[in-house]
């Protein structure tokens, strides 16, 4: 046993010392649509199973998105970064969204795989770009979730008539770390035996879920313009007391609330016609929560003056606080409580799925790579991210998670609109791909240098000369470089525009993130990367090795075969 232990040390360590030459092999290369499809998919065992039409994916996106940030997010934002005009946050997130969805939307029909951004990063700039990015919204969904689970409990308490933490137990650990949220885990735990029985029956639910959803978001709006003052719009301090600034940094705050369509495009293994079905599901679901989340905003600002408004369970709160508003404050709590499960349960299908694929590459432990043959789901991948994500609702306070969240969203969307770029105007192997990379880091340079000026307050000619550069840069690459890939089945129109104007946003709306996110992201990417380079680059560079020894193994034993044959 020692002696055992002993060679696979040894042969860790010569692993290791060849990291420098792995990484220069591994870390830029790709994989063509048709290996992803094929090749890739077939690592899994057993085939994902085709059942899902397209109006089981706009149900997936809208009770994806529907409650995960809304119930969550919009309360704290409106109360202390924007004031009244949060609604107007949330169209400037959603036009971002909008356009990112239309980035992935092309992406996942020519590439319908259960990998996401993950997949489509991989095909356009190489195995650690998708590593990256895979990494990334894989975070996004583990915090989110367990913050839109610790949400749940407060809302369920106030269907109860109790206060947000009455059913949290305290404990003696850290600030923001000592109050124990079991109901949270119960919902989670209970989701994730859910999801591993069968994605279908899963759709099934998280649709009359939905329904029953929109149809108490009707009933939010119709009451808080019903019960609410225009006046609470522009009293005490103005619609906007924080002005333009606050406006925008709420939208980066509020972009949470649009994290669910992402789930959609993992579906694509599952749907029976997924060059009709995606983009209906994908920019239709963006469109509809767009509308309902505005109107919702809206609503809360009418009930009641943003300063009054509670950062915990907002709603149930201001319909408490407005005349004869108990009843209905049940029923918020009861509602939200019911909406908070559906957006929970497609988010946690889009996570599993991520890591799947990741298993696929090998770029985590192939463990997580098997679907079950019996279920047609992930399994593994499900029950791991459900228990981490059960252990971060347990202890960690809601404020500490949001912190860390909107961050990776925004990198990854800023990420598929590059690649979106790329994939378009440079055709591998026979284009020089530097014009597009030029276009590219100049967009990005002077779309930071406009998100500084507007984060510092400097004077209105920086943002006029950075802003005015963004779209002359766009304009003459539009002129000058030719578009040489243009997919057939669906593809994003007015091309580049829609991608630079996602660039643009995207970045102009991490600007606004505070401190604190950009170095708990920093932490996490050191670790991603330490993670890939430790065991990410080693697990690829055996895997295909082992892959393309049995591939020359088989082309000569069919030359054999050949040979003998004519004999």
């Amino acid at each position: 046993m020692a002696t055992r232990h002993e060679n696979s040390l040894s042969t860790y360590l010569h692993s290791l010392s060849q990291t420098p030459h792995k990484l220069r092999k591994r870390m830029l290369a790709t994989w063509t649509p048709n290996q992803e499809l094929n090749h890739v998919r077939l690592r899994s065992g057993a085939d994902m199973k085709r059942k899902l039409e397209w109006y089981d994916l706009v149900a997936l996106g809208v009770g994806g998105m529907l409650g995960v940030g809304v119930f969550v997010t919009t309360g704290p934002v409106a109360l202390k970064i924007t004031g009244p005009a949060v609604f107007v946050s949330y169209i400037v997130a959603g036009i971002s969204a909008l356009l990112s969805s239309f980035c992935y939307t092309e992406f996942s029909v020519e590439i319908p795989v259960a990998g996401g951004a993950f997949s489509y990063l991989r095909v356009t700039f190489g195995e650690f770009v998708g590593y990256f990015g895979g990494a990334n919204i894989l975070m996004e969904y583990v915090l989110s979730n367990a913050a839109v689970a610790r949400s749940f409990t407060e809302y369920l308490c106030c269907a109860f008539e109790k206060g947000a933490d009455s059913w949290r137990i305290e404990v003696g650990l850290a600030e923001g770390y000592n109050r124990l949220d079991f109901p949270a885990v119960a919902l989670v735990v209970l989701l994730t035996l859910c999801l591993c029985y069968s994605t279908k029956e899963s759709s099934t639910l998280n649709l009359v879920m939905t329904v029953f959803h929109v149809i108490f978001f009707g009933f939010i709006i119709i009451a808080g313009f019903c019960n609410g003052s225009a006046k609470n719009l522009i009293e005490p301090r103005g619609f906007a007391p924080f002005g333009a600034k606050g406006v925008l940094d709420g939208a980066a705050m509020v972009y949470i609330s649009y994290i669910g369509y992402d789930s959609v495009s993992t579906m694509a293994e599952e749907i029976k016609n997924p060059s009709k079905s995606l983009p209906i599901g994908i920019a239709g679901s963006v469109l509809i929560v767009s509308a309902l989340y505005c109107l919702m905003a809206l609503a809360l600002c009418l009930m009641t003056p943003y300063n009054e408004i509670s950062d915990k369970a907002s709603y149930a709160m201001a319909f408490r606080k407005i005349v004869g508003g108990r009843w209905e404050s049940n029923v918020i709590g009861a509602g939200a409580s019911l909406g908070i499960v559906a957006s929970l349960l497609v988010a946690m299908l889009g996570q599993a799925r991520y890591l799947c694929v990741m298993g696929r590459s090998r770029l985590v432990p192939y463990w997580f790579a098997r679907v079950d043959p019996t279920t047609g789901t992930p399994m593994n991948a499900t029950i791991f991210l459900g228990i981490c994500t059960a252990l971060i609702a347990l202890f960690t306070d809601l404020n500490i998670v949001m912190e860390m969240i909107s961050i990776g969203t925004l990198i990854v969307f800023y990420m598929v609109a590059n690649a979106l770029i790329y994939r378009r105007y440079v055709k591998q192997g026979t284009t020089n791909p530097l014009p597009t990379l030029l276009f590219l880091f100049l967009l990005s340079s002077t779309s930071i240098a406009f998100s500084l000026s507007w984060k510092l307050n400097e004077e209105w000619w920086g943002l006029a000369l950075f802003g005015g550069a963004s779209i002359s840069i766009t304009a003459l690459f539009h002129y000058k470089v030719p578009c040489l890939h243009r997919p057939s089945e669906w593809s994003v129109t007015l091309m580049p525009w829609p991608a630079a104007a996602s660039i643009f946003l995207n970045v102009f709306l991490m600007s606004t993130l505070g401190k604190r996110s950009f170095i708990r992201f920093g932490v996490w990417s050191f670790v991603v990367t330490l993670f890939y380079m430790l065991y990410g680059v080693h697990s690829t560079y055996q895997a295909e090795e082992i892959e393309l020894e049995m591939e020359d193994s088989n082309q000569t034993s069919s030359i054999q075969q050949i040979k003998i044959e004519i004999e």
